[in-house]
Parts: C-alpha cells; sequence; structure tokens
C-alpha cells in the first residue's frame, strides 16, 4: 500500500520514517514503554534506525503493518507512534501505539487512535479493530475505552514480551461502534440468559 498522513483536530498521522529515529529513540527510553510493549529492552540507536529506515516501511510496501508517526499539528512534535497490523484476510486489524512521557495525559492518544479506526474501517474496508495490552497496563486500557473499545475479557498467555508469556486484556472495536456501516452484515448474538 501507498503510505498515506491522516489529520485530527490536533494531529497529523503520517508513516514512520527515517526522520523519526531522533525522537523515537529519545521517547522509547522511558522505562514504561519499555516495560508494557514489545520493543527491546534496552532500546538503543540502531533499534530506532531498524524500526523507521527498515521494518516500518516494510510495513507500507508489504501490505501487512502500517506504522504512523502521531505528531501535533503546531508544532511537529512527536507525541507518539501508533500501528495498525493486519490480522489475516478476515477484515480484522490491531491496533498498538505507545505515548511519549510529556505528552500523556492530554487525549492525543485516544485522538490518534480513534482517527486510525475510521480509516481502518472506511479505507481499509475493516469490520473489527482489536486492542490487547498486557494485565496492569492501565493506561492502554483507559485509551482503548475512551476510543470506545468494547472489553472483551481476558486471554492467557497471549503475549511474549521479552521472552516471558503473558496474560492480556482484549478488546475491539467494530464500525457501527464509530456510527458507520461495515462492509459485511453483522448479527450479535441474542441475550440467551448465560445458557452455554
Amino acid at each position: 500500500m501507498e503510505p498515506i498522513t491522516l489529520t485530527t483536530e490536533r494531529l497529523t498521522l503520517r508513516p514512520v520514517g527515517p526522520q523519526d529515529a531522533d525522537a523515537v529513540f529519545l521517547a522509547c527510553q522511558d522505562p514504561d514503554i519499555q516495560r508494557w510493549t514489545v520493543i527491546p529492552s534496552p532500546y538503543t540507536r540502531a533499534d530506532a534506525e531498524l524500526w523507521t529506515e527498515k521494518l516500518a516501511p516494510a510495513g507500507w510496501r508489504e501490505d501487512t503493518m502500517y506504522s504512523f508517526a502521531v505528531v501535533q499539528r503546531t508544532d511537529g512534535a512527536l507525541t507518539g507512534a501508533l500501528g495498525i497490523d493486519r490480522r489475516g484476510p478476515s477484515g480484522t486489524y490491531e491496533v498498538g501505539f505507545w505515548t511519549a512521557k510529556e505528552h500523556r495525559g492530554r487525549g492525543f492518544t485516544t485522538e490518534a487512535v480513534r482517527g486510525a479506526a475510521h480509516w481502518v474501517f472506511t479505507a481499509l474496508a475493516a469490520d473489527r479493530l482489536e486492542w490487547r495490552a498486557e494485565i496492569g497496563n492501565s493506561p492502554s486500557r483507559t485509551v482503548a475505552l475512551r476510543a470506545g473499545f468494547r472489553m472483551e475479557g481476558e486471554q492467557r498467555s497471549a503475549l511474549l514480551n521479552k521472552g516471558i508469556r503473558r496474560d492480556t486484556w482484549t478488546g475491539a472495536l467494530i464500525p457501527a461502534d464509530l456510527g458507520l456501516p461495515g462492509t459485511h452484515p453483522y448479527l450479535p448474538s441474542p441475550d440467551v440468559g448465560g445458557a452455554l
């Protein structure tokens, strides 16, 4: 897929590229980003260069993962990163994100997730956008909830992070949650009163 740029009220979501290596390297020195995401720890300058120069552009070319630098429209400051990962041919994608420490608590990531979700449902014809995070990553869960994700439960041993299997929270957003039509009809299960 040809890389694209998205805009929201306060943000520009543009493809990650080599120009982001310095800002990504600095942001990813944050122990919380290293703890809760699957990035390498310690995070080196070479890791930032590999992602910004090779892995992120390859995801766009191969139509498998779309990595965005989330920047403020006013000054171009990197507030974080957001990735959309194709989860097979079924119209399902997964979103992941991190926020630079100095930009947390201002709703930037929630805004970015909602903007990206709209793009996924309209441009990629997705019918489901999944989110998951290691149990205990409450800031990520808060972003997902504020973006409209419905929590669907917990998955045991669903995440491999730095050589350790971890349990995750899971949630999903569907087009109807944003007032958008889906590409396929959706028939929710009826309330069956807990029957198996």
